[in-house]
């Protein structure tokens, strides 16, 4: 048998500074916040804000945030992708060559495909490490990707898997994480936080189905491109596999950016709230991520910590996100197969 890789598959996550340093953080951050899918506004304006403005002042602290998370393998964001990268393609064997690929700074797409490309693959399939659709993420790989695959003479063929919110076997991953403290701690409530997008991003997709309200509480034809219903269908699905009741969890977004609407709850307001109604212990599981990052670690772990226990709160406990264990790689084997 042809040891000749006839698939390749791209996992992409969507970046991270290739250091610590302001330097790097605020390339990274301009980057970042110029693609247009991320801030949605006029290109003059939108530039003006990211150089003047966002990027320069907002690196140093990123840059501090950014030192802690730190590891001795690096950004564990990057770290984590190329574990699962080599897993993944053990598990794979010779018919497959896998690459991973970052939306922003390294490495990128244009490398990743390259590599893929030098391999003579007949096909490509995408694996975007998000497990809800949102055009700031997923989007903007599918267009980066389309972008770089178009320069190439001969294009094989390419799939994309745009999104996986309700797949049986990661939710499993996320609550067997979760059942891992639950099974040390008896805690009080537990939050299920998603990254928050602009509400505008959603209404944009809609065709004027979307109300922002329990239009999101079922998956319909009309709905099952939105972020927001899928989020919402991933944290049912979790609760689901740790037998919750309605009552037992909550539904946050978080990293809210500027002072335009995003999508709420906002996480920072609950976890106010939540000790002076007797959760004092709390757990927190963030399935938007699959690995763990700055918006996990540093926003849930250590931010929302001391902003939980400034309003009286005792403990607020991260779950680890899936990273690159063997379950994990396993479902992804199993996605690729499947196509």
């Amino acid at each position: 048998m042809s040891s000749w890789p006839h698939t390749g598959v791209l996992i992409v996550n969507l970046g991270t500074p290739d250091s610590y340093s302001t330097a790097d953080v605020r390339k990274y951050l301009r980057e970042f916040l110029s693609d247009k899918w991320v801030l949605d506004i006029n290109p003059i304006v939108r530039f003006l804000l990211v150089n003047l403005i966002i990027a320069p002042f907002r690196a140093p602290k990123s840059s501090k945030n950014y030192q802690k998370l730190w590891t001795a393998n690096g950004s564990p964001l990057k770290h984590y992708g190329y574990s699962i990268q080599d897993m993944l393609q053990m598990q794979l064997g010779a018919g497959y060559e896998v690459q991973l690929g970052m939306r922003y700074k390294n490495p990128s797409i244009k490398e990743a495909l390259q590599k893929l490309m030098a391999k003579k693959v007949k096909k490509i399939l995408v694996i975007p490490l998000f497990p809800q659709y949102a055009s700031a993420t997923t989007g903007t790989v599918i267009d980066e990707v389309q972008r770089q695959i178009s320069k190439y003479w001969l294009i094989p063929e390419l799939h994309i898997i745009s999104n996986y919110y309700d797949n049986a076997a990661m939710l499993s991953c996320y609550a067997n994480n979760a059942k891992t403290y639950l099974a040390q701690v008896q805690y009080d409530h537990i939050l299920i936080s998603f990254h928050g997008i602009p509400q505008r991003h959603i209404l944009k997709g809609s065709t004027g189905y979307c109300k922002l309200g329990n239009c999101c509480d079922a998956i319909s034809a009309q709905n099952h491109f939105c972020y927001r219903a899928q989020c919402y269908a991933t944290a049912r699905g979790i609760a689901n596999e740790l037998q919750l009741s309605q009552n037992q969890y909550t539904v946050v977004f978080q990293s809210r950016l500027g002072k335009e609407p995003w999508l709420e709850p906002y996480a920072e307001d609950t976890i106010k709230r939540l000790p002076g109604m007797g959760y004092k212990n709390v757990l927190v599981l963030a399935p938007s991520f699959t690995a763990d990052c700055l918006e996990t670690t540093m926003e849930i772990g250590d931010e929302y910590l001391h902003l939980f226990k400034a309003n009286g709160g005792t403990h607020l406990q991260l779950v680890h996100s899936l990273n690159d264990s063997p379950e994990w790689v396993k479902v992804l084997k199993e996605m690729v197969l499947k196509y």
